[in-house]
Parts: structure tokens; sequence; C-alpha cells
């Protein structure tokens, strides 16, 4: 698995967990966190608003095409359907 540099702050009890159990924890985090921000689940669970076109944009393509931008133009914006 490709690591990326993320800073997390996880709380656990040392008194209960052993370095190595919460090394192994973190580890589940992380592989948790890099299925849920792949690209893919992120076109799938946001959609896009027009506001300069007062459209409401859920295509898949669209989507990935404003997520990709680097910088989003004024009045648009990503809304998680959640």
């Amino acid at each position: 698995m490709n690591r990326i540099n993320r800073d997390l702050l996880v709380l656990f009890n040392q008194e209960l967990m052993s370095p190595q159990a919460i090394e192994n924890e973190v580890e589940l985090l992380h592989e948790l966190l890099f299925t849920v921000e792949r690209l893919d689940n992120l076109v799938t669970v946001h959609e896009v608003i027009d506001l300069d076109k007062y459209k409401v944009i859920q295509k898949d393509t669209m989507v990935r095409k404003v997520i990709r931008m680097q910088e989003l133009q004024p009045f648009i914006f990503l809304n998680c359907k959640n």
C-alpha cells in the first residue's frame, strides 16, 4: 500500500493496549481512510452546486472534473450528499 504522509491524532488508553496493538489499530485506521478517500468514492458521495447557472450536477464525470480542479471557481460548491 502506498504510504501517505498524514497526521492523525489517535487517543488510546495505554494501560489497556500494548504499543504493538496501538500500532495495529493505527494501521487499520490508515487502511480505512485510504479506502474512503479514493476518488471514485468521493465522486459517488458528492454533487456540484453551480450557483452561476443555478444547477445541481450529479454526473460522475463532471463531479470528478470539479474535484480535480486546483481552485474552484466562484459560486461553485462541492456538496456532500450525506
